[in-house]
């Protein structure tokens, strides 16, 4: 600034010493006042040039100018450029905010103080039906219209989440969101839902395991209980005695199956994958359930004149990896699962065969009662029983095929199941190529000559 006034003055000096000497003091009058004009007029051309960039500055092109205004222009272009990187700093920052929110699981609304949607990812918009952009500013209670939603908005208490059904389910299996508010700011809130289904199907699986536990133990309690109230208040022959102590043992054997079964599953769920190292002799397993099922065969049908008819292929000529013990379960729970269900004079026949894909496939075909179209996508549910009380009279626990998918999966393989009413059921076993290997050559000698006998 006292550069600036010393070089007016000068200005002044140097122009009225000129007019002084040509024209004497008018002249120097003259010139004073002809050198503050061109100051003037210099000094207004420099900030109209200033105001005119300032209206929309462009910071990489200031003006050009000289004194004063050239470091005005210059500090406020540079005062520009910080801001506008702070500003492009800012709204990347926010960028990175919303797609991290985008990226969320859960879904995420922002409302304003009168409960309009202000922003809400796409989660969000799956879970209540929202389009992200068109629905911008719509009242959300004019969106979510769930009756639950509805009474816990106007309650104003969101110190709780609130329950309620989402968008894109079935009747059969409907979408459970959790949904809670979150006051903030000057009376914005923030909306956050989260989807339960899976929890509250998990949930649901545990009362109905626990109650199917519940009720599967009571029955033969029930049953022991009886007896052995009978036993000490009534007195009984010999005979009576040895009947209702026969009964009592079928009742906690039958208890100590589900025991069992129950132990294996956990034993099942809790345990590593098996590996690919360990090799099942599947010859040998074979005929360890084909005995077994001959035997449950004449203890079910002891005198009948039409005895069941087993066919069991030779052994296959590869082999399985993976755990033996829970193969042979899965397999003999299969095999005797049809002896147990198809009546007397009926046929059972057990099948392996390789797959194109490598993979290999054991097949166990019946001509029993088969089963309705509506049961099938249930077997394997643990305790599911198509007919609870045959299930019970064969001595099922309801656990058998449960053990058996369990057992296919834990291998990377299948349970599939294929039936018609009145006709039979298959139910095969799928297990994936690297899961298979063929015989060496030894054993596959060994396996075609027990083939040819």
């Amino acid at each position: 600034m006292a550069l600036r006034i010393l070089s007016f003055i000068l200005t002044l000096l140097v122009l009225g010493g000129i007019g002084g000497g040509w024209l004497g003091w008018p002249g120097a009058l003259a010139g004073v006042v002809l050198g503050a004009a061109i100051v003037w007029g210099v000094d207004s051309v420099c900030g109209r040039r200033f105001i005119d960039w300032s209206r929309e500055p462009d910071t990489s092109a200031p003006p050009v100018l000289r004194g004063l205004w050239g470091e005005a222009s210059y500090r406020t272009a540079r005062a520009l450029r910080a801001e506008q990187q702070k500003a492009r700093d800012s709204a990347q920052r926010l960028t990175d905010f919303l797609a991290a929110i985008q990226a969320s699981p859960n879904g995420v609304i922002l409302l304003d103080p009168e409960g309009r949607i202000e922003w809400c990812n796409d989660i969000a918009g799956l879970h209540f039906g929202i389009h992200p952009q068109r629905d911008l500013l719509q009242h959300v209670s004019n969106l979510v219209r769930e009756p639950a939603f509805a009474a816990y908005y106007a309650s104003r208490n969101y110190e709780r989440e609130v329950k309620m059904f989402g968008r894109g389910g079935t009747a059969s299996q409907p979408v459970k969101l959790s949904v809670q508010l979150h006051p903030y700011g000057s009376g914005h809130k923030l909306m956050l839902s989260r989807d339960i289904t899976a929890l509250a199907q998990a949930d649901a699986m545990r009362r109905d395991f626990v109650a199917n536990v519940s009720h599967e133990i009571r029955t033969p309690l029930t049953v022991l209980a009886g007896f052995v109230e009978t036993m000490q208040s009534l007195p009984l022959t010999e005979p009576e005695r040895a009947k209702y102590l026969e009964l009592m043992a079928a009742q906690s054997a039958r208890m100590q199956t589900l025991v069992n079964d129950l132990l294996l599953l956990s034993r099942l769920e809790g345990s590593p994958l098996p590996g690919v190292n360990e090799v099942v002799d599947l010859g040998a397993l074979m005929a360890q359930c084909e005995n077994e099922a001959r035997g449950l065969s004449e203890l079910l049908h002891p005198d009948d004149a039409r005895p069941q008819r087993l066919y069991f292929d030779a052994p296959p000529p590869f082999e399985l990896t993976g755990a033996a013990s829970e193969l042979r379960s899965a397999v003999s729970n299969l095999i005797n699962n049809a002896v147990r269900y198809t009546p007397a004079g009926g046929t059972i026949d057990v099948h392996w065969e390789r797959l194109p894909d490598g993979g290999a496939r054991l097949s166990v075909t019946d001509t029993g009662p088969g089963i309705a179209p509506e049961h099938v996508p249930r077997l394997g549910e643990r305790f599911y029983r198509v007919d609870r009380s045959r299930s019970r009279e064969s001595g099922g626990t309801g656990l058998g095929l449960a053990i058996t998918k369990h057992v296919a999966q834990r291998h990377g393989g299948e349970l599939q199941v294929s039936s018609q009413l009145g006709k039979g059921s298959t139910f095969a076993l799928v297990f994936p190529p690297p899961r298979v290997r063929p015989l060496p050559a030894g054993a596959a000698a060994v396996s075609a000559l027990a083939a040819a006998a």
